[in-house]
């Protein structure tokens, strides 16, 4: 999966690349900051995904595309679709501009508009990464975690560097009798929780 990345594709993760390294350190404001993953955790987010079983893929908070692209190389790899929201208008620009030239039209439902109003129509999700505002972290949680099927997989960044204010979440998600979870220290921390 990851030794056929299309050029494209390669293209544009490492322009985005390039613009998150440099978002980071020229003082560019937090909001307007690509604030993407790490390599790695496009890596883990896809191998997760391409392991998850028959369902709905979403991602909550797409930025500029740059993990949508990992995960629609899962996407292909099993024959399925992936639906992204991002509520911010100047990241949506970037998004869709990533996915044209990328060429992941074909496997990536763009949705541009806040994530909480419309999940809740989503059933039967087999795969969730979860990569937005923290403090929407809980809401994404409990309006997910329902509508995954059995051993559907919700992924959610940042519960490492984010630890203080997502421990509340995190605490929640390794107490919850509906799932088994666990925090993986890798990039910025996963929390991975699989429906029971």
């Amino acid at each position: 999966m990851f030794s056929e990345i299309p050029p494209a594709m390669l293209a544009r993760m490492r322009e985005l690349e390039q613009v998150d390294a440099r978002d980071r350190v020229d003082g560019t404001g937090r909001l307007e900051r690509l604030r993407q993953v790490p390599d790695v955790t496009g890596r883990f987010i896809a191998m997760m995904a391409a392991s998850a079983p028959d369902g709905r893929y979403i991602e909550i908070g797409t930025s500029a595309g740059y993990s949508t692209l990992w995960l629609s190389l899962a996407c292909r790899a099993v024959g399925r679709n992936i639906t992204t929201f991002e509520l911010l208008e100047e990241k949506a620009g970037l998004a869709r501009e990533t996915f044209n030239q990328a060429g992941v039209e074909d496997v990536v439902n763009f949705v541009h508009g806040d994530a909480l109003e419309l999940i809740g129509d989503f059933r039967k999700i087999a795969f969730c990464f979860l990569d937005a505002e923290k403090n929407m972290y809980a809401d994404c949680y409990e309006a997910v975690v329902p509508n995954l099927v059995p051993g559907g997989l919700l992924v959610a960044d940042n519960a490492i560097n984010h630890a203080p204010t997502l421990q509340p979440m995190i605490d929640r998600a390794l107490a919850d009798e509906r799932v088994d979870a666990l925090v993986v220290p890798i990039g910025n921390g996963e929390l991975v929780c699989r429906r029971k």
